[in-house]
This record gives structure tokens, sequence and C-alpha cells, in this order.
């Protein structure tokens, strides 16, 4: 039987992104997202966010990138994979486990003022082009073409929610 294994989300970071380096000289960077739940409590009739927080590691190119431009705060756009992790426990020798996800691509959601620094090394920051680990020379991927290509500012009173 096929199936599916892809996670999008949207979310602020936790913590500093924590880079790492592997033996074969490969980037790890872990981070943790707080990605909110929306809802309606039906006894007040007020609208509440819950906090999800989601365990990622990125790889390669994309996690030097991710500790490069991404701080404690500063919200990101992520695509990935669910990845299952079990350990024993050192101290009380308990199997553990979570569920975490592995970054493909990732987008600027802020603009480089909006984030107190951090910078986007000059490139776009209107939240078109993706980031991809696969790209050989770290280039950004607008083969959308939405940037650059006529779109006007939309105005908050024009969106309908």
């Amino acid at each position: 039987m096929p199936s599916f294994n892809k996670v999008i989300l949207m979310g602020n970071f936790t913590r500093d992104p924590e880079l790492r380096f592997l033996p074969n000289n490969t980037a790890v960077c872990d981070m943790g997202l707080a990605v909110n739940d929306r809802f309606q409590n039906k006894s007040t009739g007020q609208w509440e966010d819950r906090p999800n927080f989601v365990d990622c590691t990125a790889f390669g190119r994309t996690a030097e990138n991710i500790s490069k431009f991404f701080s404690k705060g500063r919200p990101i756009f992520i695509e990935g994979k669910l990845r299952f992790e079990q350990w024993e426990d050192r101290q009380s020798g308990q199997k553990r486990s979570k569920l975490k996800v592995v970054i493909d691509t990732w987008q600027f959601v802020d603009s480089k003022d909006a984030a107190g620094g951090g910078g986007d090394g000059g490139r776009p920051s209107n939240g078109y082009g993706n980031r991809n680990q696969n790209d050989a020379g770290g280039g950004w991927d607008d083969s959308s073409g939405a940037a650059g290509a006529g779109h006007e500012a939309v105005d908050d009173g024009d969106i309908p929610f």
C-alpha cells in the first residue's frame, strides 16, 4: 500500500537554532517551532490559541542557512516529512520516542526589518522563492513566477476573514 509523508507548517522559533556537524562534515540544525491551533471556546465564545511545540531538524545547506538567518521568536514557513525516533533513556533505561519534522524546504515569512536583525543576505523577503537543500548553487527557486509578476499589495480591508 502506498504512503504519503508531507508536513507543511508555519510557526515561530521557540529557541535559537542549534547547528552542529556530523563526522562526515554534514551540517545538522535542530530547532523547535511553536505552531498555534486557533479554536473558539464553546463556553465563552472567545477565540483562543493552543500552542503546539514541534521539534524540527534540517541537514546540509538548508541547516546552515536556517542557522544563519533565524533566531528565537522569528517566524518561518517549512515543508518536510515526519520521522519517528526511538532511543533508550540513559538515566532511567526506559525506551523513549518522538515524532519530529525533517525540513526539506523553507521560506521567510517576515521582512528583515521586522525580525530585529538576522538579515536575509539580500535575497527577496517577500515570501516568494523556495529555499531548497538540493540547490547546488544555493540559489532561490522562483519557478513559480510569482516574484516580479506584477502582483499588487493587498490591503487588510480586502481580506474577507
